[in-house]
């Protein structure tokens, strides 16, 4: 008996075959990824300009809310061009950027 595990393509490829789910997905993202990017703009304006706040625990969240800022600007802007009319990247493109991601993020 042999191991048929392997999946071809993304399994969430034919959730969006009509244009409406696929620009509603798009402007779901847009609007996830905004307001993360404002939101941790606002803690790394924040934390650098008022003097109260450089302290070792915000200097650490700072330091999270720039590692999330890298993690979403690469990520989700990656995921929203692949969009499921085009075609995907290659699985080797894929391991790359998990590697590269989890290298850098850590």
């Amino acid at each position: 008996m042999s191991n048929c595990s392997s999946i071809p393509q993304c399994l969430l490829l034919p959730l969006a075959d009509t244009q409406e789910l696929q620009l509603w997905h798009f402007q779901l993202f847009q609007g996830i990824s905004l307001a993360a990017l404002l939101g941790n703009g606002l803690i790394n304006t924040s934390t650098a300009c008022d003097q109260h706040l450089h302290t070792p625990m915000y200097f650490f969240l700072l330091s999270l809310s720039l590692l999330h800022l890298g993690c979403i600007s690469t990520t989700v802007p990656k995921s929203m061009a692949n969009s499921p009319g085009t075609p995907g990247p290659s699985p080797t493109q894929l391991v790359l950027h998990s590697f590269f991601l989890s290298l850098f993020s850590s």
